[in-house]
């Protein structure tokens, strides 16, 4: 499917609004990625390791909040800033994180504004593979960088491609045998079918490639496990 063919933005935010409990088990988090609980902790405590002290972070695509709550595990005084295409998915974010939760934005990434060097952290959990183009890669890594201090990361979890159509077909897979054992042919076909319709994922080894060619001075791998990657970026 060409990717003037994907779902539009009112059509991925209208399938969010009815998906806010699946994406609000912090012990699990959302269970049709693998590994996700794994990775909550992985990003959480990297971010904390990697940057000091996290006075302010971003959470894009936050969702529930299940990676502000882990963060805030390690960051007790950190102050989130919220953005979400969902309404509903941003108000529980909101909720849950109670009186940490300092501002709260319904947009999309590709159109947010913030001032140079906002950001301690930045985390974006599943949803750079929403963006359509290469232009919107490079001018969302750009924001990330620019709304970061110096020292300052970002973190990020998501579903990915890879360069190679065999390595691709292989992993894609090893995915649909983990949605098969989770919850049988249905349910891998139903997740099939969203991501083929709203996804746009690119190969982890693209995204790392971006973020130092905007700018970033250190990448790390944290995890990955066939169609999925934890990766992080310090400025």
């Amino acid at each position: 499917m060409d990717s003037s063919d994907k779902s539009s933005v009112n059509e991925i935010r209208a399938r969010f609004d009815g998906e806010v409990e699946r994406f609000s088990n912090l012990a699990t988090g959302q269970s049709a990625t693998m590994d996700a609980a794994v990775c909550m902790e992985l990003v959480a405590s990297a971010a904390a390791a990697a940057t000091s002290p996290i006075r302010a972070a971003l959470d894009v695509g936050c969702g529930a909040g299940n990676y502000s709550l882990k963060l805030r595990e390690h960051a007790a005084e950190a102050a989130f800033t919220l953005v979400d295409l969902s309404r509903p998915m941003l108000d529980r974010a909101v909720e849950r994180l109670g009186s940490s939760a300092s501002a709260a934005h319904q947009g999309d990434i590709r159109e947010l504004v913030f001032a140079p060097g906002s950001f301690d952290v930045i985390l974006a959990s599943a949803v750079l593979h929403h963006l359509r183009t290469p232009s919107e890669w490079e001018s969302v890594f750009k924001s990330f960088h620019r709304w970061l201090r110096v020292g300052g990361s970002v973190w990020v979890f998501d579903l990915v491609s890879h360069e190679s159509p065999a390595v691709q077909q292989l992993l894609w897979d090893r995915y649909g045998e983990y949605l098969l054992a989770q919850g049988g042919a249905a349910h891998r076909a139903k997740v099939f079918d969203y991501i083929v319709r709203e996804d746009t994922p690119m190969p982890l080894t693209y995204q790392l490639k971006l973020a130092q060619q905007v700018g970033f001075s250190k990448t790390d791998v944290l995890h990955k496990n066939a169609t999925f990657a934890a990766y992080g970026a310090v400025k």
